[in-house]
């Protein structure tokens, strides 16, 4: 493949709402972080898709995602994040137990055909890897063990302990581009030389040190260090060797070199030519805060670097110049298999819909 997807793709609302159903709302996404559930009765929301999700620890420490539209009316039951001994629905106080369950609904006693056990929550599923907790809304989905595949292996093998890692902060950010954009400048290093200087003084971004890889549900990006312990301002001393992740189709898994780090987070479509996003960073325990507030500098400088470069192709996309790009291979190889990914979906969709 080396064409491009059509850019008619990156603006069309009709595609966005195909995207939305077809690779978004029954697959696993990443939803946050183990510290914000840390105890009983916490809880937090989020949307995949369009559906909203509320995910919650329940009073014997269980984790539950459930969908966070009350069965009576429609309303979403519970907004932000907090505690709470029930999920009660603020329209109509419908209330529902932790695990979905409905406890009570106000003068349903006088409706002789009213049956509560029919009408808990909808569940979704919730799984985690280390501290990082992953939804899908679809309950019927295939485990997250199946999406991650050897991908916890891979980490590992880079000499990163993920279990042991503690969440320290996020990021959240907002892109004037459509979300695959942001996802294929995510996939290839083709542009660090020019566009991340200072990335680039960090990581041999060179083609020969630069390695890609992909399976059925992630693509990989295999990074050397330059020589030397300390690179500009970032201090590369340590263990952990670069690695960089796309997990179908928008959940971005960073590692950078030397001390235990990691970050993660979705890149969620808002509308065509616009993507909201975050960030999770995760260090291990004791970390040296002057070294991570280099490392976020950094990480910051590339995003600002980035953003640049995505709201770019969105306009140049947008006036409608060209219908299609056209791929360098093997240094947008990524991009290639990702876009494959997206068209066999939505294609496949299509046709079913066509019979």
């Amino acid at each position: 493949m080396t064409e491009t997807l059509p850019y008619s793709w990156y603006t069309d609302a009709d595609v966005l709402a195909e995207e939305r159903e077809q690779l978004f709302a029954h697959r696993w996404q990443y939803a946050g972080h183990s510290g914000q559930l840390a105890e009983p009765g916490s809880y937090f929301t989020m949307r995949v898709a369009d559906i909203p999700l509320v995910v919650v620890r329940d009073r014997d420490g269980q984790l539950h995602a459930l969908v966070n539209v009350c069965r009576h009316r429609g309303a979403e039951v519970v907004s932000g994040e907090g505690r709470c001994s029930t999920l009660q629905c603020h329209y109509h106080a419908w209330t529902y137990d932790l695990d979905g369950a409905l406890r009570a609904a106000p003068r349903s006693e006088g409706d002789p055909d009213f049956d509560r056990s029919a009408l808990g929550l909808r569940r979704a599923q919730v799984d985690t890897w280390g501290p990082l907790i992953f939804v899908n809304a679809d309950s019927e989905a295939s485990p997250l063990a199946d999406t991650l595949g050897e991908l916890p292996e891979i980490v590992k093998g880079a000499g990163l302990d993920v279990d042991s890692l503690r969440f320290h902060s996020r990021a959240p950010f907002t892109l004037e581009a459509n979300w695959k954009i942001a996802v294929e400048n995510f996939l290839e290093c083709y542009h660090c030389q020019v566009a991340h200087p200072s990335f680039s003084e960090v990581i041999d971004v060179s083609a020969n040190g630069y390695r890609l890889d992909s399976s059925d549900t992630f693509g990989s990006h295999y990074a050397r260090l330059r020589s030397g312990q300390r690179n500009g301002h970032y201090d590369t001393s340590g263990d952990v060797q670069s690695q960089f992740h796309l997990i179908w189709p928008n959940i971005k898994v960073n590692v950078m070199p030397g001390r235990p780090n990691l970050s993660v987070g979705p890149l969620v479509p808002a509308g065509p030519e616009r993507t909201h996003g975050f960030l999770d960073y995760f260090f291990a325990e004791g970390s040296d805060p002057a070294w991570i507030a280099d490392f976020l500098a950094l990480d910051d400088q590339v995003g600002r670097e980035d953003r640049v470069l995505v709201e770019s192709v969105q306009s140049g996309m947008r006036s409608g110049a060209f219908e299609r790009g056209r791929l360098l291979l093997p240094s947008e190889e990524l991009i290639a298999e990702f876009q494959r990914w997206v068209a066999a979906n939505l294609n496949g969709a299509a046709a079913a819909r066509r019979g």
